[in-house]
């Protein structure tokens, strides 16, 4: 996990082949990416920052598992573009929901290829002072566990078109203090009429205990290969239970979880510039017959794993 401390220049744009770079670029963003879809990764965000308030519009190529959380005192809230087989916490997203989070509070997306998302973060303190002034009660929408929010396609559509058209007109000189009045007026209207949605699939909370029992596992684990007999046993659940748990709150097999999970754990000791060889990073994860291992990490990433070593050299 990463977060980066500097202050983001009023307007970026940075392009990227790798996902772990990606991440690396939402300012004051801790992130962590692994990869799920098969094929070299293209992403690309566009950022601006003024007066307490950023805005991002992120592009990824690939499906992807990101661990996410905001800087603190901030409320960050998410439009994404493209709704099909997005989930946040485990959670479809709906045609008419918005996201949102708290900052220093986890979360996790999971987000399909060709996926555009714009986020908007402003100060928790500030965003909700305005609200109280103005007779606006925010703590039924925006308190508990719920991350989604239920506006109107006209609402999505106004705060969408606006964050687009401030990141355009970054460069250009533009009032600061007018912008940052527009889109706070709009938030505080969406905050205003917006319903938490509530709706999740039968059994939503087990199989989403079941999944984060999984994950826990795997990551204490650390290093060590994990098997799906042990994985059954840990979550005390049959593999057909195990299997659709995974496909509901993940979108992919338990199968394609493991193997994701520890090819993405290759790549990232490859790119640490630990000196750390071919053959023990796959070791490391399981991967004893390295032909095989040569041909998945290729087949997910779209490069030998020699090449993601000369990454470290340029």
């Amino acid at each position: 996990m990463h977060q980066n401390k500097q202050k983001a220049p009023q307007r970026c744009i940075s392009v990227s082949d790798d996902i772990n770079e990606q991440a690396f670029h939402l300012t004051d963003w801790s992130q962590e990416y692994n990869q799920y879809s098969s094929g070299r990764f293209q992403g690309r965000v566009e950022e601006c920052q003024f007066d307490g308030i950023q805005l991002i519009n992120e592009y990824t190529n690939q499906a992807l598992h990101q661990h996410c959380m905001v800087w603190p005192d901030a409320f960050w809230l998410g439009i994404p573009t493209n709704r099909e087989h997005f989930r946040i916490n485990g959670q479809s997203v709906e045609q008419e929901d918005l996201l949102w989070r708290h900052g220093s509070t986890p979360f996790e997306l999971v987000t399909p290829a060709d996926c555009n998302i714009f986020s908007i973060v402003v100060q928790q303190e500030e965003l909700f002072g305005l609200a109280a002034r103005q007779g606006i009660a925010t703590q039924s929408s925006v308190s508990g566990g719920n991350p989604r929010l239920r506006g109107s396609r006209h609402q999505i559509e106004e705060l969408s078109l606006l964050v687009t058209r401030i990141l355009a007109a970054a460069d250009e000189g533009m009032d600061t203090e007018i912008h940052k009045d527009l889109l706070i007026q709009q938030l505080l209207n969406l905050l205003d009429t917006a319903e938490v949605n509530e709706r999740v699939i039968p059994s939503y909370r087990h199989r989403k205990a079941v999944v984060d029992r999984v994950r826990e596992y795997v990551d204490a684990k650390g290093d060590l290969p994990v098997t799906m007999t042990s994985l059954c046993d840990l979550a005390c659940v049959s593999r057909r239970t195990l299997q659709y748990s995974f496909e509901s709150i993940l979108g992919i097999s338990p199968v394609q979880f493991l193997r994701a999970t520890r090819l993405n754990r290759v790549r990232r000791k490859l790119l640490s510039a630990e000196g750390t060889s071919i053959s023990d990073a796959a070791a490391s994860q399981g991967f004893y017959h390295l032909s095989q291992f040569a041909t998945d990490y290729r087949r997910l990433f779209g490069e030998r794993p020699s090449e993601t070593l000369r990454r470290i050299a340029h």
